[in-house]
């Protein structure tokens, strides 16, 4: 699973709790291009003039609303964390422990003069290795530090029963992450900075045969690309649940010896694993056997000191930079010391951290007034639903229940999570810190295999700026930090509000009716509730939008992916029909007027367009193209809006408009 079932919607309040709130504009007229007609292209008419008054600044490779709402949020944090290290903070309690973090991210002068001395004794670890056994109980030893290699096991939902917890066995060990860096000629450039990245920094570390290492450890890469399921492969949900018995796995993949990595591990036998790419598995059995041992060690030494670079001193940090952000996103320079180090503690404790920033950023009345957003978001839902000329009556039946069962979770969790076990200890370096934090995690998630589900969790901190849908679980979760403006906004009209937070909350509930939601019940449990003939409309009908975004040409000789991004067009394509709905039953007898000479239904789409307002480098369009299941913002305002009447209707869009589409050519799913 990989984590692949949550899916997401990547989304400024200078507010403040409060009587003292500062009014934010529903609408800033300056985001506006007037130079460009609607229908010849709405992102730009819409977006055009907050990407002239926001240049890109060379610490980003993309920046758009969100990313503003986000720096605010940044800004926030470290004020809370600054303000904490003037505080006497009792010794083991979860403040000391956020200040011991945050304060040796800030630490340069100790992290330059440690230099690669944190990664000795791993590295020599990895050096004593003389034979596979050897080397597959180190294995497991790095996986339960959370060191990455070769592939991943960890707990999470059974498929078809979700009320348990199960282990999984998925792909996984490349360094630059997606298959097709590796595979495709005109990704040559990247693999190639990738190979003189790894030989800086193994020299760094001080091994005398860094280019050695790195060629051996770009073979087994290339290897493992090659044998790995694609990303449009991996959307295929029902063909990664494999069970398979301990007895089966062994035979199915004698190469790699499973039971005593298990073993070493500490995972007690189980009636049966999930292997989520079976071909993978055993191709890779199959290269463990047979590959020299040395090589295997040079890919493990090659990804320990990769892994390291942003937790040890500057010149590891540099050339990671160097690679993955300029090479790889075109940004110009790194983020400040001070964003780097608060992101830490943010990450690690980060339900902590959200437990204080609720307390001080996030009023009761936008909790109130987001449940009732959603409950008329449901109920047009419902509306949708009940209308569908494609879906028989007794899928529909099934698709009221699965809505009327969502679990909503709004704001922050009734039950924080417990940091108490997790050490931090300033005397120990910070590279051995955030390893033993990542060590706490693994054991964290291994501790729930054979358990019931807990569905309290949340998969997001409240900090955090997005939103997300989780079929497992059948809820949808927003976050604190989401509920503010572009998104939501107290002081906004509902033509504003509904076209941007409403096609949030839709478009989260349309991930559980989309071509891998829809496959789990009311339950979260993945079994067939559609017919046969529902189901073969609803592939027709997808794959016209599919079709719709494989026409885009992202840069000259790369097209969007379609098929990889279905799923969260789908969410937008929902998300838009429903909100519209929910916003036409809000202002029943009741319609405003013209607000800035607009009508409420331009409105509507302009909210819906400013939230994807963005200035992005041509690297990362490709790099996101190459790894994003979603789609690029421009389509997803452009592309996404085609297919609907009522905004051809509220600009006076018409054929031979650039942003025409003929009906014949349009898809109406929900």
């Amino acid at each position: 699973m990989k984590k692949i079932l949550v899916m997401m919607i990547p989304l400024m309040m200078a507010l403040s709790c409060g009587e003292g709130r500062e009014k934010i504009p529903a609408f800033d007229l300056s985001n506006l291009d007037t130079t460009v007609s609607p229908g010849q292209d709405f992102y730009q008419y819409a977006t055009g003039g907050w990407q002239k008054n926001n240049p890109l600044k060379p610490e980003f490779a993309r920046f758009g609303s969100f990313d503003e709402l986000r720096e605010t949020n940044i800004t926030r944090l470290n004020d809370l964390f600054a303000s904490m290290t003037t505080m006497k903070t009792k010794a083991g309690s979860v403040e000391r422990k956020i200040v011991d973090l945050y304060k040796q991210g800030l630490d340069s002068t100790r992290l330059n003069a440690e230099g690669p001395a944190p990664l000795k004794p791993y590295l020599e670890e990895v050096d004593a290795v003389s034979d596979k056994a050897q080397l597959v109980a180190l294995l497991a030893k790095f996986h339960q530090e959370a060191e990455g290699g070769f592939f991943g096991a960890y707990v999470e939902s059974d498929l078809q029963n979700s009320d348990s917890q199960i282990l999984y066995l998925g792909q996984g060990g490349l360094g630059i992450g997606d298959r097709d860096y590796y595979l495709k000629k005109e990704n040559a450039a990247i693999r190639e900075g990738y190979h003189q990245f790894l030989i800086k920094v193994l020299k760094l570390a001080g091994l005398e045969s860094a280019e050695s290492i790195a060629a051996n450890t770009l073979a087994v890469e290339d290897f493992i690309a090659e044998v790995s399921w694609s990303r449009e492969q991996e959307r295929d949900i029902a063909a990664q649940y494999n069970p398979y018995s301990m007895e089966q796995l062994a035979e199915a993949f004698p190469g790699f010896d499973f039971a005593s990595y298990f073993e070493a591990r500490g995972i007690p036998a189980q009636p049966f694993i999930v292997v989520c790419e079976p071909s993978y598995f055993k191709a890779f059995s199959e290269y463990f056997a047979r590959t020299d041992v040395q090589v295997l060690k040079d890919y493990m030494t090659a990804h320990l000191v990769s892994g390291a670079c942003g937790a040890i001193s500057d010149d590891f940090y540099n050339a990671s930079f160097e690679f993955f952000s300029r090479q790889m996103s075109g940004i110009q320079e790194p983020k400040p010391r001070w964003k780097r180090a608060m992101a830490v503690p943010n990450g690690i404790l980060g339900e902590a951290v959200g437990r204080m920033y609720v307390k001080q950023y996030f009023p009761e009345s936008s909790k109130n007034q987001m449940l009732k957003l959603v409950k008329n978001l449901q109920k047009s839902w419902g509306e949708h639903i009940a209308a569908l000329d494609w879906m028989s009556d007794s899928t529909k039946v099934k698709a009221r229940e699965k809505l009327s069962n969502f679990i909503i979770k709004i704001g922050f969790p009734d039950k924080w999570k417990d940091y108490s076990t997790l050490n931090v200890d300033p005397k120990l370096s910070y590279y051995d810190n955030l390893r033993a934090a990542g060590t706490w995690y693994v054991a964290d998630n291994l501790s729930k295999l054979g358990k019931p589900t807990d569905k309290t969790e949340w998969g997001m901190t409240p900090q955090t700026v997005n939103a997300y849908y989780n079929p497992t679980t059948n809820e949808i979760c927003f976050p604190a930090a989401i509920l503010q403006p572009p998104f939501f906004n107290p002081d906004a009209d509902e033509a504003i509000n509904y076209g941007a937070i409403g096609v949030v909350i839709g478009h989260e509930m349309s991930h559980g009716f989309d071509d891998q939601g829809r496959l789990f019940d009311k339950n979260g449990n993945m079994v067939s509730w559609w017919t046969d003939e529902d189901d073969a409309k609803f592939r027709a009908k997808a794959h016209i939008l599919e079709e719709q975004f494989n026409k885009v040409q992202i840069l000259p000789g790369l097209m969007a992916n379609g098929k990889f991004t279905l799923g969260e067009n789908i969410g937008d394509h929902g998300g838009l029909s429903i909100a519209w709905t929910a916003f036409q039953n809000a202002i029943a007898g009741n319609e405003p007027g013209l607000i800035d000479g607009f009508t409420p239904e331009q409105r509507f789409y302009l909210g819906y367009a400013t939230v994807w307002a963005q200035n992005i480098t041509d690297e990362e369009k490709a790099r996101l193209t190459n790894i994003d299941p979603h789609s690029l913002a421009v389509n997803r305002v452009n592309i996404s809006l085609r297919n609907f009447a009522t905004f051809f209707e509220a600009f006076g869009i018409k054929e031979g408009d650039a942003m025409w589409l003929p009906e014949s050519e349009r898809v109406h799913i929900w």
